[in-house]
């Protein structure tokens, strides 16, 4: 958040610092249609202690503990918020993917009243390559990673600013609603289960809360730097471990004959960094 908030400071600073834009200031900007689109980066936010959770008893409840025939937690060797690099927990575990995200926007502002106040609405359809990952490891030894990826996703979203002085500039918060297509994966080093992922492919609800800046390159250009950040609730995504070629004795099959397992975070989130550029007609 800092950061975003540096960079939308520098950008409104060029508003002020040019009494020439001023004198040539129109009172439309701001104030129409525009059609535009974004580029940034796409950053993963997740908790140090996220992994994976489990459901023996098949109640739909992830909180139960994988024991082996003794009682001992088959997952003792712990769990971590990235992919791991091995079958063991000592062999560390990579970090998520933060990657680059673009989309395509059309959206209307207006101005409120004569002041500096502005109102619009927008509609973002968007992608990403940026990817998350949960582990956790077996006494086995073996490692589980699961894995989200938001494909693509659509956004309805609010902005209110203010655009004083020449009215070329504009600060900005935004926020509205948003609906993503995550993909899901699943990776294991555990060759004896089988394992099922049930929707795999699916649509989920979000939100989207932000801040940004624009300015007039031109009478109908514009360039903004924007912060957003969005999370969906994916909780409908997890992994049935059967018993393929393991004995009855699997700690996965002991309390009800299958697990099914998910990451802890049932939320997705990620905050985005961009630059915008619109057309404004």
């Amino acid at each position: 958040m800092k950061k975003s908030t540096i960079l939308v400071t520098a950008l409104l600073a060029g508003t002020f610092a040019h009494p020439a834009l001023a004198q040539d200031a129109d009172p439309d900007f701001f104030d129409g249609f525009y059609i535009g689109g974004s580029f940034g980066l796409d950053a993963i936010d997740d908790g140090a202690n996220d992994g994976i959770v489990f459901d023996t008893d098949g109640d739909g409840e992830y909180d139960d503990v994988v024991r082996t025939t003794t009682g001992a937690n088959a997952f003792s060797p712990g769990f971590c918020n990235g992919i791991a690099n091995g079958s063991r927990a000592i062999d560390g575990c990579g970090d998520d993917k933060s990657r680059f995200g673009y989309g395509v926007r059309l959206g209307i502002d207006k101005r409120v009243g004569d002041g500096p106040f502005v109102a619009g609405l927008l509609v973002e359809g968007a992608m990403s390559d940026s990817k998350e990952y949960s582990s956790g490891f077996s006494t086995t030894p073996a490692s589980y990673t699961f894995v989200r990826e938001l494909d693509k996703s659509v956004a309805l979203r609010g902005r209110l600013g203010i655009s004083p002085g020449s009215g070329r500039g504009l600060l900005y918060v935004t926020g509205g609603l948003a609906y993503a297509d995550i993909d899901h994966d699943f990776v294991t080093t555990n060759g004896a289960n089988s394992f099922t992922m049930t929707d795999d492919d699916d649509w989920q609800l979000g939100g989207q809360i932000g801040a940004g800046g624009e300015l007039y390159l031109t009478n109908n250009i514009s360039l903004g730097l924007e912060y957003l950040y969005s999370r969906y609730d994916d909780d409908d995504a997890y992994v049935l471990v059967g018993p393929g070629t393991a004995p009855a004795t699997n700690p996965f099959l002991l309390d009800s004959g299958q697990t099914g397992l998910r990451p802890s975070d049932s939320d997705l989130a990620i905050h985005s960094f961009r630059t915008t550029l619109n057309f404004r007609f």
